[in-house]
């Protein structure tokens, strides 16, 4: 009697971490609701940056949106790591922090254990026509959008055919004028702005 007790047990909570695990995935497949007042930015479109990217002139600049808070965006680090790692040399990566309830830039850095820049700029994110985390921003070497959108259809980020932000980093780095993206790349998934909420 007991095995039988412990088995449904075991039953019970494989198929509850099974449901959970599922849900998950699905509310993930699902596209971020667009804010009532959302106005899109398009390729081509000069962004003003702050003072504090004046440093970053001559070389395109990645802006990495991220929520410390949300899920998504946690699964992305390893893939934006690697980005990192590949496009170091080429381009100007940085950090934006859409949450800064409780973090610092040093804790920031730390999740991503990567020394490189981190800004908490909420008006960024109007400026680029981002309304969801993590998102991938790309603009050229004169701050003009070049790419806004998923880094990947994948969860995390393992698809390499479908490894968005990599080929948009590639493409403007050999000089790849347009590049058409489907709308997986290009329609926001991930949490909602500010407060990682569906």
């Amino acid at each position: 009697m007991r095995k039988l007790v412990v088995a449904v047990w075991l039953i019970i909570l494989f198929t509850g971490v099974g449901v959970l695990f599922w849900y998950n995935e699905l509310i993930y497949h699902l596209p971020t609701p667009i804010p009532e007042h959302y106005k899109p930015v398009n390729n081509g479109t000069v962004i003003k940056l702050g003072s504090e990217f004046d440093v970053y002139q001559g070389k395109p600049v990645f802006l990495h949106f991220f929520n410390p808070d949300c899920p998504c965006s946690r699964f992305n680090i390893t893939n934006f790591k690697s980005l990192v790692k590949q496009f170091g040399g080429q381009v100007n990566f940085v950090v934006v922090v859409i949450n800064n309830r409780k973090y610092t830039a040093q804790a920031i850095r730390d999740k991503f254990d990567l020394n490189i820049p981190v800004v908490f700029d909420a008006s960024l994110a109007p400026a680029c026509g981002v309304y969801s985390t993590p998102q991938a921003v790309l603009l050229d070497a004169q701050h003009t959008l070049y790419y806004r959108g998923n880094y990947n259809q994948s969860r995390y980020c393992t698809d390499e055919k479908t490894s968005y932000a990599k080929m948009a980093l590639n493409g403007l780095l050999h000089d790849h004028a347009r590049l058409i993206f489907s709308s997986l790349a290009l329609r926001a998934y991930g949490c909602s702005l500010p407060d990682c909420k569906r």
